[in-house]
């Protein structure tokens, strides 16, 4: 096992854990009972409390169960901006003894027919404003029954803060068949059996992609849902009754577990917004005096860059981190002007559920992915022949811990890409290349794998691609970053049209096309069409030559 890393390992924390075999909504029901008054989540200025959700979450499994015929092991698909909802229906699969299939609620519906095809889900929970884009899915029978919830449900007693349109809009009565309101799934009074789930049941299925196309779903247990939440819960020594800000979208690792699900673990409080707003999030701060803020690069640059900011008082705050992207030098230390605090940068997958590298506590380093954490085995190897490197050479960056996935859903050929066999250890390659200084700190320096980071979202161009080819014009296509002040990076598509077509390309009627067929964030903002893309002999092609041009050109 890599051990370097050891001698600069936060004080007073064990090199090893030992984790809970309870699968992960008893983490809910620990909490609802030592706290049963205590608040889990402030959605703007509307509390929930630990007993009160848990009540609620039994009802919502029972409903499951009783009527939708969930079993254990099914899959459940939740489509949900950030809410009360979206805590209560994913803690609610878990008590039905169900998986948790978590969706962007950016993407469209060719793109959740994908998910819900893939996965085999039959049941889904969704926001409101989201159901014109599942009801389709109703219709065509690639999902039985929709739980469709209005934010507005949980907002009680008003708010002087600006709230998002999905929030505002007030209850829809909906009559299709397969539709039941959150409210008459808990109005119907259903408890559930008694839970059976134990650590190596089916847990969490978050979707990724890759070089192949369309997204895999990554398989979760219980114990490694465990892994992290608890992990990143004794690293920072986070405490019972604290409190956090939470902005970033659960649905997703990081915010899933660094914010969700480790807070309930401590029976802590989220304090929560729906859609990041800088102004809302200060005023957030003041009023309810959060001591941690777990973000990604973006929201923190783009918090630093209020000309308000020094309006509000945010002296609570103790620790500000996140990963997604690597946080500008600049922009760290204005961090630590202006509040005195460093950065705390991390690094995972949705692979790995979240962190397997964390910077210590007491001796962060600047754009730095940090150390392995508990039982983690890390480390950087050649990519062709997968030999350990030396601190200092660069190669791909491979993990092996607790945390890792059991593999992709019902992908055997991705797994045997994906893995390999070392000292009796069974190792994820990352697709991330980096570096090990001598001290066991990690850098990342490039992508094996191709990937655009576009302000914290994870962008496949093999996805795009994949979609763009349904264009009627489009004959090939080739996606890459390109270089963006605000965000670092963003999508270009270079477009070969189809005989006919040449000389009758229109960038913005390929834009408008695809923000109709795939979510906002992957769209491309630039389109370039070109006679030709250039290939290997084997015809595949060159995309990393039209990368590396790409960012060349730039200044």
């Amino acid at each position: 096992m890599n051990t370097r890393h050891f001698s600069v390992w936060p004080k007073n924390l064990p090199r090893s854990i030992t984790r809970p075999v309870t699968p992960v909504h008893h983490n809910l029901a620990v909490s609802a009972r030592r706290y049963p008054d205590a608040v889990l989540c402030r959605f703007y200025d509307s509390p929930l409390t630990y007993g009160e959700a848990w009540r609620q979450v039994r009802l919502l499994a029972g409903f499951l169960q009783q009527r939708c015929g969930v079993r254990r092991g099914d899959r459940v698909m939740l489509v949900m901006q950030n809410s009360p909802q979206f805590i209560l229906a994913y803690y609610a699969i878990l008590r039905a003894d169900a998986m948790v299939v978590p969706v962007n609620p950016m993407n469209l519906t060719e793109e959740l027919r994908h998910y819900a095809a893939d996965s085999g889900a039959r049941v889904a929970f969704a926001g409101q404003e989201l159901y014109p884009r599942l009801a389709p899915l109703l219709a065509e029978g690639a999902l039985e029954q929709l739980i469709v919830a209005a934010y507005g449900d949980y907002l009680e007693g008003g708010t002087d803060l600006p709230l998002p349109d999905a929030c505002t809009a007030p209850r829809e009565p909906i009559h299709e068949r397969g539709v039941c309101l959150w409210a008459d799934a808990l109005g119907a009074g259903l408890e559930p059996a008694p839970s059976q789930a134990g650590p190596q049941d089916l847990c969490v299925m978050p979707y990724t992609s890759g070089t192949t196309g369309l997204p895999k779903g990554c398989v979760h247990t219980h114990a490694s849902i465990m892994a992290t939440l608890l992990a990143g819960a004794l690293w920072f020594r986070s405490i019972p009754g604290g409190s956090l800000l939470s902005t970033l979208p659960l649905f997703h690792v990081t915010g899933m577990q660094g914010c969700m699900n480790g807070a309930i673990w401590n029976g802590s409080t989220l304090v929560m917004m729906q859609r990041w707003d800088r102004d809302t999030a200060a005023r957030l701060i003041q009023r309810y005096r959060p001591a941690t803020w777990t973000n990604i690069a973006t929201m923190a640059i783009d918090f630093l860059a209020n000309p308000r900011l020094g309006e509000y008082d945010i002296s609570s705050l103790e620790r500000i981190g996140g990963g997604g992207a690597a946080m500008p030098e600049a922009v760290g230390q204005r961090l630590i002007d202006l509040i005195g605090l460093p950065y705390m940068e991390g690094y995972g997958l949705s692979e790995t559920m979240g962190a397997t590298h964390i910077n210590p506590p007491d001796r962060p380093r600047r754009q730095c992915l940090g150390i392995p954490i508990f039982d983690v085995d890390a480390r950087v190897v050649d990519p062709d022949t997968l030999a350990d490197l030396a601190p200092g050479e660069t190669g791909e960056i491979v993990v092996s811990g607790p945390q890792v996935m059991r593999g992709y859903w019902q992908r055997p050929e991705a797994d045997h890409a994906a893995f390999f066999e070392r000292d009796g250890r069974r190792f994820l390659r990352t697709g991330d290349l980096g570096r090990m200084d001598e001290d066991g700190y990690f850098f990342l320096t490039d992508r094996l794998k191709r990937m655009i980071n576009a302000a914290g979202f994870k962008v496949w161009p093999a996805e795009v691609e994949a979609l763009l080819y349904r264009h009627p014009a489009v004959q090939e296509a080739c996606v890459i970053a390109a270089p963006e002040a605000r965000t670092g990076e963003t999508v270009k598509a270079l477009i070969v049209l189809r005989p006919g077509h040449a000389g009758q390309g229109n960038a913005e009627e390929i834009i408008a096309w695809a923000r109709e067929h795939m979510a906002a964030y992957k769209v491309p903002r630039v389109v370039e069409f070109v006679a030709s893309l250039p290939k290997s002999a084997t015809g595949k092609v060159q995309w990393r030559a039209l990368q590396e041009r790409e960012f060349a050109a730039r200044p």
